[in-house]
């Protein structure tokens, strides 16, 4: 079974063969033409052999050409008929038996539309087809356009259209594709190099020089191998020719550029002169475009591109030794690499398409030049990766800084709490002892002098016990709240002032809080109203008091107590109620103003 299997498939196999073999047999190549040819108003007849390169015949000379080529058919074909041309022109007629088949460009403007870039496919019309057949093809030749003819394949259609096709895709349709990949590797280069900055540098430096020769290179080229798929420049062929070359100089030194920046080697010493020489290698292949376009020499251009070999090829060889070293880096052997098969590449472009007679052969380096892009993007996704990385370990490194700064910070907020208690105690100790400490005391000397009345030790122990529930009222006062600290007061004092016989007369706005007063400077300002208030019961033999408390623009409040008591003399006052009232007016930055005569005292407390 297996054996009959074998049998069958060869058979088939043999088959196939024969049944194309059949097919390219009436396939003709055409290579034998009589030409007749004008240069600078001379004209001559020859046979010739095809492919016939006009450059490399005529030194790049203007011109037209006018060729003969003959064919015969063994039998009239019974199916559509078609020739391939895989280079023809710069402007071109392609005649067959006497009737025009195509007509592309005018013959008669030299230096015109260019169509000698892409291939040629024209169906014949049965009718036409003899025995003896023959084309006639007219050129137009311009200076330095690659101009000529390449051999004629003749055949059935599906045959040669096989060839076009296939020709098509490489020269036209891949070109195209180089073009959209050159343009898009170099926009995204652009745009890595404007976002991708380092803070530390300055100026230029703090961008990375790697992605502009990227964006450089690749946009050159796009332009550079755009060229392919224009038939009509926008501009002149005399400046287009030197654009061109520009565009290619300017890819080489950028992508010179983009390896040494891949390898690492921005520092070196002498990298400042190599990027100089570069810019003028870049700019004078401008310069010998058009010379080369103007005075009509192709040769200076093909001499600039062998000199673009002569220093390509020992750059790229030191490179890939450096490359081999076991410290350089996965990232300089890809560039190596690629730059090796583009500086080949190059090599065989000038030998095969500007230093041969060959005519019709596609470009290698167009399509090489995609693995730079490939490259760049390697390198990218290479450094993001690092990038990454190195973000990861940053952050788990910031993660255990953090960790410890706040452990750092929770033993001084600690530390901060029990200073914070420590300074409450000794406040709140202070106060005791100005306020119910002096009281007792003075209540203690009153009883040891035995002088003092019941009703004086009295008086004084009232104050020290509502110097007591003051002290602690005012733990539990909002911040700033002045109106809330006078009601209060109010509230503990009113039945001793009623039991005194004192009017009290209240006459207190309602105060927004001051931000400046926190609950330590709220408790001063509270031991000082006391004090002035516990002055009126125990010393004035005031009748009427009053309490007034008003806003002062833009956030301050003034206070005052006053009453009609007896009064007495400042400039012999130096109770130590007294002193401490200015001594807490200042810590507070209040302002204290005491007036006193016989039938008024007043007290004023001013915070502006």
């Amino acid at each position: 079974m297996a054996w009959r299997t074998v049998r069958y498939f060869l058979v088939w196999l043999l088959l196939g063969l024969l049944m194309g073999a059949s097919a390219r047999a009436d396939v003709q190549e055409l290579r034998q033409a009589t030409a007749f040819t004008t240069v600078d108003g001379s004209s001559e007849s020859s046979t010739v052999s095809l492919p016939y390169n006009w450059d490399r015949q005529h030194s790049g000379r203007v011109g037209s050409a006018t060729f003969e080529v003959a064919f015969s058919l063994t039998n009239t074909p019974d199916t559509p008929y078609a020739v391939y041309i895989q280079r023809i022109g710069n402007a071109y007629e392609v005649w067959l038996n006497g009737m025009l088949l195509q007509r592309n460009g005018d013959l008669a403007q030299p230096n015109g539309a260019d169509y000698a870039k892409a291939p040629r496919y024209i169906e014949l019309p049965m009718q036409l087809l003899q025995s003896d057949n023959l084309f006639r093809i007219v050129i137009r030749a311009d200076s330095g356009r690659h101009s000529g003819l390449a051999p004629l394949l003749v055949g059935p259609d599906n045959e040669i259209r096989k060839y076009y096709e296939e020709d098509y895709r490489w020269q036209v349709a891949a070109s195209l594709t180089v073009v959209v990949l050159s343009l898009l590797v170099g926009v995204a280069a652009l745009m890595l190099w404007l976002t991708q900055a380092d803070p530390t540098q300055l100026g230029w430096r703090r961008r990375d020089s790697l992605y502009l020769y990227a964006c450089l290179a690749e946009l050159a080229w796009a332009l550079r191998v755009a060229d392919k798929l224009i038939d009509n420049p926008p501009v002149s062929w005399l400046w287009w020719n030197p654009l061109m070359a520009m565009c290619a100089a300017c890819w080489v030194c950028s992508m010179a550029m983009f390896c040494t920046q891949a390898a690492g080697w921005d520092e070196h010493r002498r990298l400042k002169k190599f990027k100089t020489s570069l810019l003028l290698f870049a700019a004078a292949g401008g310069f010998v475009g058009l010379a080369s376009t103007y005075w009509k020499e192709p040769v200076l251009l093909t001499t600039y591109y062998a000199v673009t070999s002569a220093w390509c090829i020992p750059f790229a060889l030191l490179y890939m030794a450096l490359a081999t070293r076991s410290s350089a880096k996965r990232a300089h052997v890809l560039v190596a690499i690629v730059l090796l098969v583009n500086v080949a590449a190059g090599f065989r472009d000038l030998v095969v398409l500007r230093m041969s007679d060959s005519f019709g052969n596609s470009s290698y380096l167009r399509y090489t030049s995609v693995l730079f892009g490939l490259t760049l993007g390697y390198i990218a996704l290479t450094r993001f990766r690092a990038a990454s990385a190195q973000a990861r370990d940053l952050m788990v490194n910031l993660s255990s800084l953090v960790a410890l700064k706040e452990a750092e910070l929770a033993q001084s907020y600690r530390q901060l709490e029990h200073f914070a208690r420590q300074q409450e105690r000794t406040r709140i100790l202070r106060d005791m002892h100005d306020g119910v400490g002096s009281h007792i005391s003075t209540a203690i000397r009153q009883l040891q002098s035995g002088r003092a009345s019941h009703g004086e030790v009295l008086l004084t122990l009232r104050d020290s016990l509502d110097q007591l529930k003051l002290t602690i009222d005012a733990m539990h006062l909002p911040p700033g709240d002045v109106t809330a600290l006078l009601a209060n007061m109010r509230y503990r004092l009113e039945p001793r002032f009623a039991s005194s016989g004192i009017d009290l007369q209240w006459h207190v706005d309602s105060l927004e809080p001051l931000p400046r007063l926190d609950a330590q400077a709220l408790r001063q300002l509270q031991y000082m109203v006391f004090e002035a208030l516990s002055n009126v019961l125990q010393h004035a033999q005031a009748s009427i008091l009053r309490i007034e408390a008003h806003a002062l623009a833009p956030a301050g409040v003034v206070i005052r107590v006053v009453d009609d008591g007896c009064g007495f003399d400042l400039a012999q006052a130096g109770r130590k109620g007294l002193l401490s009232m200015g001594e807490r007016a200042r810590a507070i930055g209040a302002a204290l103003h005491i007036a006193s005569a016989p039938g008024r005292t007043a007290v004023e407390i001013r915070l502006d």
